[in-house]
C-alpha cells in the first residue's frame, strides 16, 4: 500500500507532535524529581542540624 504524499505529511506531523509530548512528559518528570529531591535535602539539612543543637 503506497501513501500519498498528503498522508505521510500528516503521519510525519503526528510523528513530531508524539515525539514533542514525549519530551514534554520526561521534562515534567525529571523537573518534578529534581524539586522534590532538593526539597527532601533542604528538610534533612534542617533535621541534622536541629539533632546536632539538640546533643550539645
Amino acid at each position: 500500500m503506497r501513501l500519498t504524499p498528503e498522508q505521510l505529511q500528516a503521519r510525519n506531523r503526528r510523528s513530531l507532535w508524539i515525539a514533542l509530548g514525549l519530551v514534554g512528559f520526561i521534562v515534567l518528570i525529571f523537573l518534578t524529581t529534581f524539586l522534590r529531591m532538593q526539597s527532601n535535602l533542604t528538610e534533612r539539612k534542617a533535621m541534622n542540624a536541629a539533632v546536632a543543637e539538640a546533643s550539645r
